[in-house]
């Protein structure tokens, strides 16, 4: 088995405003209505690039994804007419319970792979668990073009690992937890933060690697060789996730109340 670890150091997110921004949101939606297939806000506003195509909007089963315009109207069908499973990603709703949780599945074909991803989000207004699996395969592939993946970030936990004195060592469990798997070997990836004196966070990504089965000391000589390069990828993308996070707090509007919501639905409604 290897194991590669790198540490960054990253701009703290406000947690009050993270989960202000999430109710607002998961309101939002809640409040939409449909019409000839495009979803309304409540100020009548359609959101960008989403459509119902089939079933009823918010209700478990619905289909949702964005018609091409040139499709609309062939063979006198319109978008909510037209058959999900023929866009080339469409995404249907499995529970839509805000109180309590959110599930959403997207299927997406691209480059010859089939790609389903779904996403549960527990306790939506304040999110407590985000969970998310992925599996993927090649329909004209064998079995080493299927490989699927798991990953749960248990929030709560999350916020009290940045509650600790920044003396005190790391949370015992990691609050990102993912794994993946694969006919060749298996991954696991753990993300664990702590606060920093300055009110930055620390967040600590550990990789662990190692074949599977019989390919475990095939696998094992080929880390040996490919370690470093391993490595070096390794903190290069740990480096621009938090580049890239950087970025993502830079834009984040600092508002609250009505005119953070009046933000979001503007997002939501702008191409």
């Amino acid at each position: 088995m290897a194991r590669f670890e790198h540490t960054v150091t990253v701009a703290a997110l406000d947690r009050h405003w993270f989960e202000e921004a999430a109710g607002h949101a998961v309101d939002l939606f809640d409040a939409s209505r449909e019409q000839d297939g495009a979803i309304l806000l409540p100020d009548g506003r359609p959101i960008h690039g989403l459509r119902l195509l089939k079933g009823r909007h918010l209700q478990a089963g619905a289909w949702y994804g964005e018609s091409p315009e040139e499709k609309d109207g062939e063979d006198g069908k319109g978008a909510s007419e037209a058959a999900p499973e023929a866009a080339p990603e469409a995404a249907v709703l499995r529970e839509w319970m805000p109180s309590r949780t959110v599930e959403v599945e997207s299927r997406v074909a691209e480059e010859g792979m089939s790609l389903r991803v779904g996403v549960r989000l527990r306790e939506p207004r304040t999110p407590k668990a985000l969970e998310v699996s992925l599996d993927g395969h090649n329909p004209k592939g064998g079995s080493l073009y299927r490989f699927s993946g798991r990953a749960k970030a248990d929030l709560h936990a999350w916020w009290a690992a940045l509650e600790r004195p920044s003396s005190a060592p790391p949370a015992a469990r990691a609050p990102v937890v993912g794994t993946a798997k694969h006919r060749l070997g298996r991954a696991r990836l753990t993300v664990t933060p702590r606060p920093a004196e300055d009110g930055t966070w620390r967040v600590s990504v550990v990789l662990s690697v190692r074949g599977r089965w019989l390919l475990r000391p095939v696998a094992a000589v080929g880390l040996l060789f490919a370690r470093g390069p391993v490595e070096r990828g390794f903190r290069e993308g740990v480096d621009s996730a938090a580049e890239e996070w950087a970025e993502l707090l830079a834009e984040l509007p600092s508002l609250h109340g009505e005119a953070l919501r009046a933000e979001i639905a503007d997002a939501l409604t702008t191409p």
